[in-house]
């Protein structure tokens, strides 16, 4: 079949095109096979790319699905997909033939950026009816990420946000997936939301719901949040020196919760090895999350989860209009080094999507 692989890691030019990839097969009976309508790339695409993570996810790796534990290449990048199902395992409904499904795909899994891709049926969720494949595509990676950072892991849902005061920003993300994603979620649940963009996305995540912008090319956003009440949660999508100041902004004593995307967790074990890269990841969030509570909030880490239950509610408030998919630019298949081109350059308004059929 046609995809788009890698045989070694680098830069842009290790991506290559081939007609004659394997196959998927399935191997496990609560599988499917999707033929694939539309995917699209994330920073995380770029990064594994580069070779991010490898040592964490060549243990992650299936031997069935590859030839041999750790043989990763050729390797298919691409995390998100939206299509139909072409065939089932044997614990899987045959009346799930032909129906057309969206969902994330792990990073330990072959990608979507091939003709076929198999998941696991837990994975799997039906396409919002109201979306496009192309507009599908866009959504279940950034919408499960930061569905795990703000429902599991941040605790807030449609039924205790009426109110609350959240910090979608104090990330120079809000403009990109996660944060388009995570702003029409919590207004969609009664949230007051404050973003943290530059000044030519401002109109964009004012209109996907944000209360308050604070441009961070104005100056200081620590400087610009002091005359803004404190918060109940802050999601922080870019990491680095914010946590040096952004906790402050949280209301002390009161269960106020900070969640931060970025972590070392696959760098540590890629620069140090698999026991001591954990051990050093399990000291790192083990004592800044003793050292925050200390200060009376909440400091949490939080990971893409791929779940067909969680785009299952993702997809009915997107039917009900609560949530819409921002894309930015769209390429054809036969353009995917320049859409990873185009995410690689960073500034994103939103998703960049492939057009596999």
């Amino acid at each position: 079949m046609p995809a788009w692989v890698i045989d070694k890691y680098g830069k842009n030019e290790v991506l290559r095109f081939t007609q004659n990839m394997m196959l998927p097969i399935i191997h496990y009976p609560n599988e499917v096979i999707i033929k694939v309508h539309a995917a699209s790339v994330n920073p995380i695409d770029v990064n594994m790319r580069s070779g991010y993570g490898a040592t964490a996810l060549n243990m992650k790796r299936d031997p069935l699905h590859m030839r041999t534990r750790g043989e990763e290449f050729p390797l298919t990048l691409g995390r998100d997909v939206s299509g139909v199902v072409m065939e089932c395992g044997l614990d899987v409904n045959t009346s799930s033939l032909g129906m057309r499904v969206w969902a994330a795909v792990p990073p330990w899994k072959q990608g979507t950026l091939s003709e076929f891709v198999v998941v696991s049926g837990n994975e799997v969720s039906h396409k919002p009816k109201s979306l496009t494949h192309t507009q599908a595509a866009s959504l279940p990676y950034v919408a499960l990420t930061a569905w795990s950072a703000i429902n599991k892991v941040g605790g807030l849902s449609d039924r205790n946000c009426e109110g609350k005061r959240v910090s979608l920003a104090l990330i120079l993300g809000a403009s990109g997936g996660v944060g388009t994603f995570a702003i029409q979620v919590m207004k969609a649940w009664g949230a007051h939301v404050t973003a943290v963009c530059s000044k030519d996305a401002g109109e964009l995540v004012r209109k996907l719901g944000a209360d308050e912008v604070i441009d961070y090319t104005l100056g200081s956003v620590e400087e610009q949040l002091k005359s803004l009440a404190l918060f109940d949660f802050i999601l922080d999508n870019v990491g680095g020196s914010t946590e040096t100041w952004a906790l402050n902004f949280l209301k002390k004593w009161s269960g106020a919760t900070y969640v931060t995307l970025v972590t070392p967790f696959l760098l540590n074990m890629d620069r140090l090895g698999v026991a001591d890269g954990m051990l050093q990841t399990g000291v790192t969030v083990g004592t800044k999350a003793l050292k925050h509570l200390w200060q009376g909030v909440h400091y949490r880490w939080a990971f893409f989860m791929a779940s067909g239950p969680y785009l299952d509610e993702i997809a009915e408030l997107v039917d009900a209009g609560k949530i819409r998919p921002v894309i930015e630019q769209t390429f054809p298949f036969s353009e995917v080094p320049e859409a990873f081109l185009k995410v690689e350059r960073g500034h994103a308004r939103g998703k960049t999507v492939v057009n596999v059929v």
